[in-house]
This record gives C-alpha cells, sequence and structure tokens, in this order.
C-alpha cells in the first residue's frame, strides 16, 4: 500500500490541474482507475489525456468561466473531463446519470450551460442551442475519447487563483428541482485539508460508493488524487461484487450509506469472504439503524463512524468516533469534524438549548460559495457566515447531535410538532421492521397524524399498529406515535438513495 505522505503535501496546493499534474510525476504508472471489464488508467494517462481533451474543448470555443455539463457515466471519461475542463479554468457540473429525462432537462434549465457531454443525443429543445458533444464509452480497449482529443497543442495556463469556480454540485431534489452549489479552488482546497480521506480508506484500493456528480466525488477529487490510491468502478452498484473487491484487493474501509450495507449483509454466501482488511465502516447519507450497526460491525469486524453532511456544506460535518460507545455510535451523529463549526438555532437565528430541537447551523471553509443562479436561496440559505442546513437536531448532554428530520418533514398534531425522524429511530428497532419511514396524513380533528409505512422482516408476518406503538410508547410521547400503518416491499429512493418521501405522500390520501 502507498503511504499518504505525498497527499499530505498536496493540501498545499490549490488548483486541481497542479495536483494532477504532481501526482502523475509521483504515481506515473500507478493505475488510477479500473473499469468493472478491466479498462485501466495510470496517473500519467490521466494527466496526458486530459491535456489533450482541454485542447479539443478550448477548440470548441470553451475558456475560463465557461461551463460544462457532464451528463455521463460514473467512468473514466467522466474524470477525464472533469480534469480537462479545471485545466481551462471550465466550470464543471455534473448531471446524476440516475436523473430521468425529465429531471436532467430541469437541471439543465437551472444550469444553462456552454456545452454538454453526454453518451447520446437527446432532446434539448428547451435549452435552446447548446451544444451537445456525444462521447464514446470504449470498452475495447484504453484509448478513451479519441475523437475528443487534440495532441500536441497548448492550452491557455491559468494564473493562480483561489477563487475560481471549479464544478458546481447538485442538490438531490428531495423537495423540489435540485439546486446547483457552486464551489471554487478554495474550498476545494479546505476539503482536501479537512480529514476527507477516511471515508475511503486513503491510498491503496477502494472502490466508487457513489455517482461521481456527487459531492463526494466533484469536491474530493484533489484529495482522492492526491493519494496515490486505484479506484475501481462498476458499471452499477451492487452488493456482491462490492464485497468481492474489499476480500481480494483488502480494503480497508466500507464506504457506503446504510441502505447499501443493508444490502451486503443480504448476500447469499456472505461466509466465503475475508473481512480482516477492514479497519472502519464509513456510512452518511441515510439514516443507520441501531441493529444494522451492529449487525454491519459483526460482520466486518470493525469499528462503524456515522457521518452528516449536505451537498451545501462541501460534504464535510459532523461524524461520531471510531472508537465512540454504543451511546454516541447508535443513537447520534456525533460532533463537529475538524474545521467545522456547528450549533442549533430556532426559526429567529437564535441558539437554542441543550435538548431543544432546533435546526442545524453550520460554519467551515468547505461550505459552497452560493447557489448557482439563485441569489435569493442562496440568501435565505447562508446567513452572517452560517450555512442553515435544513435539518433538525438536538445536542445531549454530552454534546452530541441527534438528528429529528428535516424542517420540511416535521409535521403538526394536534398543537405538537413532531419530528419523523425521531419516530423512525425508535421504531425501527422493532424486531419485524426491516425500514421506517412516518409521513403525516390530513385529519378533521388533529390536524395530521402520522402514518407509519413499513418494509417489513417478513412479508408474511408484517407488524401491526399496536405493536409498533407498544413498541415505543416507553420511549415517545403519545402525540408521536403512529396512528396508521401501511406495509409496502420497499422504500421509494430518489436519485441519491434518500428516502422519496414526496413520493409516498402521494400514495397518501386524507
Amino acid at each position: 500500500m502507498k503511504d499518504d505522505t505525498y497527499a499530505k503535501s498536496c493540501k498545499t496546493l490549490v488548483m486541481l490541474p497542479e495536483v494532477i499534474h504532481q501526482t502523475a510525476k509521483k504515481f506515473t504508472a500507478s493505475t488510477a482507475y479500473i473499469s468493472q471489464d478491466g479498462q485501466k488508467i495510470s496517473y500519467q494517462k490521466l494527466d496526458q489525456i486530459s491535456e489533450e481533451i482541454a485542447a479539443w474543448m478550448q477548440s470548441k470555443g470553451l475558456s475560463e468561466g465557461s461551463v460544462l455539463a457532464l451528463s455521463l457515466p460514473s467512468g473514466i471519461e467522466y474524470i477525464l473531463s472533469y480534469l480537462a475542463a479545471s485545466k481551462l479554468g471550465v466550470i464543471t457540473a455534473g448531471i446524476n446519470p440516475r436523473f430521468t429525462d425529465h429531471e436532467r432537462i430541469e437541471v439543465l434549465k437551472v444550469l444553462n450551460p456552454d456545452m454538454i457531454l453526454a453518451t447520446q443525443n437527446f432532446d434539448n429543445g428547451e435549452l435552446g442551442d447548446t451544444e451537445i458533444e456525444v462521447i464514446e464509452v470504449n470498452r475495447k480497449s484504453a484509448d478513451f475519447m479519441r475523437n475528443n482529443r487534440i495532441q500536441n497543442r497548448e492550452i491557455n495556463k491559468l494564473s493562480f487563483n483561489p477563487n475560481r469556480p471549479v464544478c458546481i454540485c447538485f442538490t438531490s431534489g428531495s423537495t423540489g428541482t435540485p439546486k446547483g452549489a457552486l464551489f471554487t479552488n478554495r474550498q476545494l482546497q479546505a476539503i482536501s485539508t479537512m480529514d476527507t480521506g477516511g471515508a475511503w480508506g486513503g491510498a491503496g484500493h477502494r472502490y466508487a460508493s457513489t455517482e461521481f456528480a456527487h459531492v463526494g466525488v466533484m469536491t474530493k477529487l484533489p484529495w482522492l488524487l492526491a493519494s496515490g490510491g486505484t479506484t475501481h468502478l462498476l458499471d452499477k452498484w451492487r452488493a456482491e461484487p462490492i464485497l468481492k473487491l474489499i476480500h481480494d484487493h483488502r480494503i480497508s474501509a466500507v464506504s457506503a450509506i446504510a441502505p447499501q450495507v443493508a444490502l451486503m449483509l443480504k448476500v447469499e454466501e456472505i461466509g466465503k469472504f475475508d473481512f480482516d482488511c477492514v479497519k472502519a465502516i464509513v456510512t452518511g447519507g441515510a439514516l443507520a439503524s441501531p441493529q444494522l450497526v451492529k449487525a454491519g460491525r459483526e460482520l466486518f469486524g470493525a469499528p462503524w463512524s456515522i457521518r452528516y453532511s449536505s451537498t451545501e456544506s462541501g460534504g464535510v460535518g459532523l461524524g461520531t468516533a471510531l472508537d465512540a460507545d454504543d451511546q454516541e455510535t447508535l443513537y447520534t451523529v456525533g460532533r463537529s469534524r475538524p474545521g467545522v463549526k456547528a450549533t442549533i438555532r430556532d426559526n429567529e437565528g437564535h441558539p437554542v438549548s441543550s435538548g431543544e430541537v432546533g435546526e442545524i447551523w453550520l460554519q467551515s471553509d468547505a461550505m459552497m460559495q452560493g447557489y448557482w443562479n439563485d441569489p435569493h436561496s442562496t440568501a435565505e440559505t447562508i446567513v452572517n457566515g452560517w450555512l442553515k442546513t435544513g435539518d433538525l437536531a438536538y445536542q445531549d448532554d454530552r454534546g452530541c447531535f441527534n438528528l429529528a428530520g428535516r424542517t420540511s418533514e416535521m409535521f403538526i398534531r394536534g398543537g405538537y410538532n413532531v419530528f419523523p425522524l425521531e419516530v423512525e429511530k425508535t421504531i425501527s428497532t422493532h424486531p419485524k421492521v426491516s425500514e421506517i419511514a412516518l409521513i403525516p396524513r390530513n385529519d378533521e380533528v388533529m390536524g395530521e397524524i402520522g402514518v407509519a409505512v413499513i418494509v417489513p422482516v417478513d412479508a408474511n408476518d408484517p407488524p401491526t399498529l399496536e405493536s409498533l406503538r407498544q413498541h415505543a410508547q416507553n420511549q415517545l410521547a403519545t402525540y408521536k406515535l403512529p396512528e396508521a400503518i401501511r406495509i409496502i416491499d420497499k422504500l421509494p429512493r430518489n436519485t441519491s438513495d434518500k428516502v422519496d418521501r414526496l413520493q409516498l405522500r402521494k400514495g397518501e390520501k386524507s
């Protein structure tokens, strides 16, 4: 395994082009990425080919300040295109390949790019005369993007500018049309110094657990490159191939969202894999129930750290310590990570008392510059240098943050506020519950009541409403307990694998 001394030295570098130049010199022939079908690219080739793609982009009229949309799979071509754009000072925005055609168009309308790179043409009638360049994804050779490269042509060299915009990361859109969070060199530099490597296991081998359009890749690529590791790519995330990668390449960190770990636990013949190499499990983005954490720790024989962050925060926020006790690990999202300030405030922006639910506000050098083409939402979200996350929580007497849900998810039952995540965390420990989401239903008497949408452990033996209420009644006030139940096969999820509550509520009748 390569050490990470070079990664640490790269923390003094601000711009992504310099990181890839220096990394290519240090790890010349080392494999940077390897696709599911075995295509490899070295660090030296990443630098060389991205330089040639940059020359092609320049010939197409892209220059500093232009906006490039990548509607590409999360593969080597995506990384090459992002690096090439960064060498010209072009702002790159990733479009999640899991978006529907409608979602993609809506995001592109917000972005208003100068060029779109895609694997196929699509109807862009609503986008005016935006240029679409079709990129060939080569499955037969390592001659990546051969039709989009110009050799032996110099590109315009960038001056040092920490405030130059680099990338736009779109939110999951769980509450409406996704918004584009803008990040500059300055934010990427800060993220590279804020202990971001834990979720990837540092140098050596690792796997991509999210789409490349996600903030976890777009803003953290400088660190990932500087570590000198090899990233394994899958055309589609699947549990068993990931477990095989961990086993075969002795990967030291299991990086995932909680539902992915749950799928790993269901793999048949899981005993054929050896996980002695695993030193840490790191998850974020979705609720990890206490039972899931316990089962995951037992399977991998490693501690579990739960991370909390957002697209707007640059993917850096709170986290539980790997050596934390069960109270912290099973029931909280820990404390502020290095370089992050966190507080809980009321609707007027005033700090609340310990134990009182309010909105999480974050402050760090990693947080976004603002929303792309949306000054109004920016002004609502960034207040006096603090980022309003829209997430509700309370701090316990040990200073750990306990999530209670989204501000948009809270509902009022008979004059009392109900925070779905608080209820979900308790009911998720019911032995017959695999997954749960609590949503409101209109009620003539109470205004709103809670409906427990349940994925049972055994479809032939689902829990009853009464058993759910009895299970939770010693931990939750009566008004928080669900008053209706709906059994389904699986919870709908959006493109970021978060529970799609809007979809659930569409299916709920008054």
